[in-house]
């Protein structure tokens, strides 16, 4: 199978920001180098994919979100889980 008829596999959401927030998208999976589509909320292509694999740009997700508050928090877009933080990281005394 070529690298350009790959459909990207489902990854795993962190929390969806607040409204007004930004969206953390760090993971590689969000960018499709292969191919543009156009954006499930504007129409325009983007490479950007939402961890369920829909073309969104992260600006429209963020929109939407604020747009959407309450249907936001059923996850269809999220930010990325963040790493758990280890003893080194801990700021308390």
């Amino acid at each position: 199978m070529s690298p350009k008829s790959r459909s990207p596999e489902p990854f795993e959401p962190g929390l969806v920001p607040a409204p007004g927030e930004l969206l953390v998208w760090r993971h590689h999976q969000h960018f499709d180098r292969w191919r543009d589509l156009p954006c499930v909320l504007c129409e325009l292509d983007t490479p950007m994919r939402s961890h369920h694999g829909e073309p969104v740009h992260k600006a429209c997700a963020e929109e939407w979100i604020t747009a959407n508050p309450v249907k936001a928090r059923q996850g269809r877009f999220a930010s990325d889980p963040q790493p758990k933080r280890g003893k080194a990281d801990d700021d308390h005394a």
